[in-house]
């Protein structure tokens, strides 16, 4: 083996020891801290995710490997595979709600559809009001209007991802098919789980996965 190989074999075992002791600190610290938002916690979470990209890097370069784990807009080799030039892109949102007010989603369904029967209790009312509200507004539109509708926002999440193209109603047949996180361009989050951080200027929620 020659030294250089030597050289890079070594660095890949020293950044696989690195990871090892930011894990050790991370639980470390998760486990004696006694606030929600101990800064301790945050910056050995921070240390954890620097180690693991850096060994993931070396891992990478001189085996041709990567690991499991994935880190959050490391942009780092193993992560997009995609064509450097998509021709097309697919844009994937979810969007999770809580029915806060069933009695003010279904009022709101019966003014745009005066075959509901008014007050209508059971599921089925709901399922019926769901259907009409999301047949006459856009997406968009309900996110804006939520409590208005009776919903209460949850987690969000928007994917753009690079595509083949495709002759129009080619992909209706199989519009869900999950996405492939190495054709993955960017990403925006959203979450409640955001409000209890406090995320450094450049790292806000929301921000794109890969630069």
């Amino acid at each position: 083996m020659s030294d250089a190989a030597q050289l890079t074999s070594t660095e890949v075992r020293d950044a696989a020891e690195a990871v090892k002791a930011a894990i050790d600190r991370h639980l470390e610290a998760v486990s004696s801290t006694t606030t929600a938002d101990d800064p301790a916690v945050f910056a050995a979470y921070e240390e954890l995710a620097a180690a693991a990209i850096a060994y993931d890097q070396l891992l990478y370069e001189v085996y041709d490997e990567v690991t499991p784990f994935e880190v959050p807009g490391d942009g780092g080799p193993g992560s997009y595979r995609g064509p450097e030039q998509p021709e097309a892109i697919s844009v994937l949102i979810r969007r999770d709600y809580r029915i806060a007010d069933p009695r003010r989603l279904r009022a709101q369904a019966e003014h745009l559809d005066s075959s509901l029967t008014p007050g209508a209790g059971g599921a089925g009312a709901v399922n019926a009001a769901v259907g009409v509200l999301f047949g006459e507004y856009e997406p968009d539109e309900i996110a804006a209007r939520a409590e208005e509708f009776g919903l209460e926002e949850g987690d969000g999440t928007l994917w753009v991802t690079a595509a083949e193209p495709t002759e129009p109603g080619e992909w209706l047949a199989e519009p869900f098919d999950s996405p492939d996180p190495q054709l993955l361009l960017c990403r925006f989050d959203v979450s409640e789980v955001y409000d209890d951080e406090e995320p450094e200027e450049d790292d806000e929620p929301g921000e794109p996965a890969d630069g």
